[in-house]
């Protein structure tokens, strides 16, 4: 249910008659650094992501470390 070829020439030849050759291909340039500029700060939030996962199961990992070697250093009794 994408775009078809024809339904793509027809938006390029309105397109080419609302702005014209020259201002359409500054449009064209424009749009596709937008794009770019949008995939890399998608790209950029999905690290950023998988960094702030990655530090918060180090720390779980951690906390379930020292939460067992508490539970059998209080399981000891004390003299």
């Amino acid at each position: 249910m994408g775009i078809g070829f024809r339904e793509l020439l027809v938006i390029l030849v309105i397109a080419l008659i609302v702005f014209g050759s020259k201002k359409l291909k500054d449009v064209g340039s424009d749009l596709g650094a937008a794009v770019r500029g949008f995939k890399k700060a998608m790209n950029e939030g999905e690290d950023e992501q998988h960094k702030q996962l990655t530090d918060l199961s180090g720390k779980d990992a951690e906390f379930h470390a020292g939460s067992a070697a508490a539970s059998k250093s209080d399981s000891k009794p004390s003299a």
